[in-house]
């Protein structure tokens, strides 16, 4: 993390004059592909400040940037570098995001926050948190608000590293908010709009995610592709026979197309054009697409693969959260169908 930190990669996001990058979501897409082919847990570990940040990318004032980015890009010799956390998720409400029960009521100037958080990556180790609070009960658009919280604020108590299937380096936790007491300069944006800030932001990230989701497809492709060369049955090396051949075919076909997916969704969004029907399309495509590969890496490999001495074995436990995190692949295919049938249902065109 501070190697990444001083060459600006944990802040990729963050405009030039925060101290940040200020680089395009093209240029995120590479940067997360890379990371994963590598590692796709250290990927999202170090990535998830980007996550934090993009609903202060929308709606933060300059003040509260100059604040929150500005500790995440300072550099301090010798120390660990500062980490965001993004707290919308909670232990009901996942894909149901308007579900949220976490509650802050307002006292004068200030506010109180009660409630709990789940699955919150980066959750042990953040210095601050962007946090979605429901503080009315109408419809979602008007009925959440957004909170920056810094960790060691009385009340914030994040629970144990949670023990997950895959990307085990990514810190995850629950996290409790007790009495928590923020005062008005802590509210992003207008009081009430948190929710759409919240669901802008995955016009940025999602691209990200399924550019993570390329990556480890194309290692395992890769790993693969090597090992069907080196390991021989009946006389001759597998790849020569047609059976895996085909399947190498294929899994090469699902990345390539995955990834030109991927990179027409972060050119919109570079580009200023609404993308969020094809940042879905990219997400729940590449992430399917990164299991498969992963799957049938496994499969090539056989007996072997299914052992931890060799590297298949994490790539397959590390894709599956791909369709989960950051809308599962179900709720990708609600926002495609619904902007479908909506464009069609107006004689346009999608």
């Amino acid at each position: 993390a501070t190697k990444a930190h001083e060459l600006g990669l944990l802040n990729p996001l963050l405009p030039t004059e925060y101290g940040g990058l200020g680089l395009g979501c093209v240029e995120i897409c590479i940067i997360c592909e890379e990371f994963s082919y590598g590692c796709s847990g250290i990927g999202s570990a170090l990535l998830a400040n980007d996550l934090a940040c993009a609903p202060l990318a929308v709606a933060a004032n300059d003040a509260q940037k100059k604040k929150y980015f500005g500790l995440l890009t300072e550099q301090n010799a010798g120390s660990r570098p500062h980490m965001a956390a993004y707290c919308v998720t909670e232990p009901g409400a996942g894909s149901d995001v308007a579900g949220v029960q976490t509650k802050a009521v307002r006292q004068g100037d200030r506010w109180v926050i009660n409630g709990e958080k789940m699955w919150i990556t980066n959750g042990g180790v953040a210095s601050w948190y962007f946090l979605l609070a429901r503080t009315g009960e109408g419809k979602a658009s008007e009925s959440f608000t957004g909170f920056l919280i810094d960790a060691d604020t009385p009340g914030v108590m994040p629970g144990r590293k949670e023990q997950n299937m895959g990307q085990r380096p990514s810190d995850v936790r629950g996290i409790k908010f007790e009495d928590v007491v923020v005062d008005d300069s802590q509210v992003v944006g207008e009081p009430g709009k948190a929710f759409v800030y919240a669901m802008a932001a995955f016009d940025a990230t999602r691209p990200a995610v399924a550019a993570s989701s390329v990556g480890l497809a194309q290692r395992a492709l890769d790993e693969a592709s090597q090992y069907s060369l080196e390991r021989k049955t009946f006389g001759v090396p597998i790849a020569q026979h047609q059976a895996v051949a085909f399947m190498l075919a294929d899994m090469a076909m699902g990345v390539e197309a995955s990834r030109l997916l991927t990179y027409k969704a972060a050119t919109m969004f570079d580009e200023g054009k609404r993308n969020t029907y094809y940042a879905s399309m990219a997400k729940a495509m590449a992430s399917e697409v990164a299991n498969k590969v992963a799957s049938d890496a496994v499969q090539i490999f056989g007996g072997a693969g299914y052992n931890k001495s060799y590297p298949v074995e994490k790539l397959y436990r590390d894709a599956k959260i791909f369709q989960i995190y950051e809308g599962t692949s179900q709720i990708q295919r609600m926002i495609i169908s619904r902007h479908l049938l909506s464009q069609t249902a107006s004689g346009n065109q999608v």
